[in-house]
Order: structure tokens, then sequence, then C-alpha cells
């Protein structure tokens, strides 16, 4: 039977979602970026039309499927569009890349159908990457039947929470990062020259804005997503329906950037376990760090599990709790196993070597 060795540091409970009585939307959520803890929601998972938020996905699946240099010559799948465009002509060519400022920055329909063939050859299959893409993220309430947003023959549908995640994704893309986070762009393409300024007015508006995308149609209402960063805590804010989403998204980043910060729970730089309990030189490849409040960082509890009788490096575990739930886990690692471990791996390719 293995030994088990209980090791409490410190003791933590977590409190349940706050109510933000001035939430002007129908449907909100605010997500942390770096663990994906929700620190607060409001119907986040009613099934709602998102107009064109709907671009951020039509965005991610371009930068993962296409060469933002390629230049591609625009079809007349533009003829259809209607509403916000950034008025390309049919024929003319355009980077991949500049396309993605248009359809982020202007919220370019136009853009969108041509990002769409180029990357898929129909507007049909790049549909089938966007879901595909959005089931690989775990958005199971989401289902997209165009790449726009507009919603007078084909409709999306998403939640609140679901677009947080999909938020989450993009964000570890540096080149979206980029692109949502740009005021001002100015493009040439032989033909036109172009000067987009971001429709996102928060990111003019509030200095901790670091981008997102609005959308708006008259089915769906107000939607928007935006992320921002401030004091090392990095959070995006998803609302549907939202009459006054600007001003929803200012109030809602100020009242949890004034509660939470991130704390770092388990530092692998200051690991330390007392001999008596596990002789071994034990150590920690990554840290815990998490948003919590004061109140709920002074009632974390950690559990260290340690098996003295195995003879892997991996020696144990590290389970973090907030009133009784795990929020994440450690693996615990003894360096002497490790050693040993790379010294056999040497010695195995020495013999190898004399065997030819």
């Amino acid at each position: 039977m293995r030994k088990k060795i209980l090791f409490f540091l410190f003791i933590l409970c977590l409190f349940p979602f706050p109510v933000f009585a001035e939430d002007s939307a129908r449907s909100s959520i605010i997500m942390d970026l770096d663990s994906g803890r929700i620190l607060y929601q409001k119907n986040a998972h009613e099934k709602r039309l998102i107009a064109s938020i709907t671009k951020i996905m039509t965005a991610i699946v371009t930068l993962e499927n296409a060469n933002l240099e390629k230049k591609v010559k625009v079809g007349e799948e533009v003829l259809k569009m209607y509403g916000t465009s950034i008025y390309i002509s049919v024929g003319e060519k355009m980077k991949i890349k500049d396309l993605l400022y248009g359809l982020l920055l202007r919220s370019g329909n136009d853009a969108a159908v041509t990002l769409a063939t180029a990357v898929a050859k129909t507007e049909e299959d790049f549909v089938a990457l966007m879901n595909e893409k959005a089931q690989e993220i775990g958005m199971k309430n989401t289902i997209f039947s165009n790449p726009h947003g507009l919603d007078e023959e084909t409709k999306n549908y998403s939640t609140a929470y679901d677009m947080a995640l999909l938020s989450r994704y993009a964000y570890q893309n540096e080149t979206y990062r980029k692109i949502v986070g740009t005021k001002k762009y100015t493009v040439s393409t032989g033909e036109k020259t172009y000067l987009w300024y971001n429709r996102n007015k928060l990111l003019s508006t509030y200095p901790s804005c670091t981008g997102g995308k609005n959308g708006y149609t008259p089915s769906a209402g107000k939607t928007l997503v935006t992320t921002a960063s401030k004091n090392n805590l990095n959070l995006t804010i998803v609302t549907l329906k939202d009459g006054n989403p600007y001003d929803n998204h200012e109030a809602l980043y100020e009242s949890f950037f004034n509660r939470f910060q991130n704390y770092t729970v388990v530092d692998k730089n200051n690991f330390r376990m007392d001999k008596n309990f596990y002789p071994g030189d034990l150590y920690l490849k990554d840290s815990f760090i998490y948003p919590l409040t004061e109140e709920e960082a002074n009632r974390i509890k950690t559990t260290v599990h340690i098996d003295s009788k195995t003879k892997e490096e991996k020696v144990g575990e590290i389970k973090i709790s907030l009133d009784n739930q795990i929020i994440g886990s450690l693996n615990i690692y003894n360096k002497e196993k490790k050693t040993k471990k790379e010294e056999n791996f040497f010695f195995q390719k020495i013999k190898q070597l004399f065997r030819r």
C-alpha cells in the first residue's frame, strides 16, 4: 500500500458570485484570461444571437489556417454583403493580414466572406471549420452558420460563457492581440488606400482595455467582447443584448479589478518540504497563480500527497482547493531520481554505441 503524507499549508474559502445590480446586459460574464476562473456571471449559459462578435472566430480560423502575407483576389461574394463593410471591390487584391484588420477593426462583412472563401474555398466549408474549432475549445452551446454575424438569413447562436472561452483562446494568439489592440490602421492595395479606426470604443475610452470586438443587429441587440489588464490581472468580459455595453464593461472591470488580484498560492521557487516527511530533494516545475479576493486569500487550503515508494521522477502532487472545491494541482518531482534517470539514459546511449 502506498504511503501518503498530508501536508497542510493554509486554508481558503470560496464565496458565491457577487450580485452586480447595475449590469445592463441580458447575459454577461467576467473570466480571468490566465486561470479561466469565472469571477461573475449572469445568464451566462443562455443561448442568444451574437451578431459581429462572430468575427472573433472568423479571425482565429483564418489565423490558424492561412498565410497572412498571401494576397487574395476579392470575389463576387462581397456583392451580397450589407451592413458594416470595408468597401473592397471585386477583383481588388489585398493581403489576408490586412483583411483581418478590416474584419476586426471595422467589422467588415465583405472582409469576412472574402477571408472565408480564401481559406476554405467556400463559405460553407469555412463555417464547418468554425464549428470544429468551437467544439475543440469547449463551446458546447454554440452554432455558427456564417462568418460575419448577420442574422436575417442564417443565424449564429452562442452564450456569454462560450464567447468568453473563445476570447480566452483568441487572447493566446499574439497576432490576434496585436490586431484587436490597434486603434488605427492604414493599408494601400494600389487600387485604393484605406484608413480604419477601431469600432471598439472602449479601447480609446478605458486605458486598461487591451482589445475586443463589438457587434450589433436589430435581432441580437448590442453585443461586446473585450479584454483588459490591470495590476497583472488579465480579464475578459462578454455581454449580450446590452443596452449600454461600453459603460457597462468599464464599470464591471473597475469593480472587479478593485476586488481581485493575482496571488501566488504555490511558488515553485520557494517550495520546501520537511526532510522528516521525505528525504529527497523535491521541486516543482510550475507555480500556481490564481485571482482571489483578500477574504478568499486568507482561506486557501493546499494539500500535499507524497508516494515514498515510487521509483518515478514524479513523487507526489499538490492539490489546491477553495472551500473544498479543487481549483488546481501541481506535480512534485524528485531531483535525485531525475539525475539517475538522465544517467541511465546516458549509459544506455554509450552501450548502444559500443554495440555498433
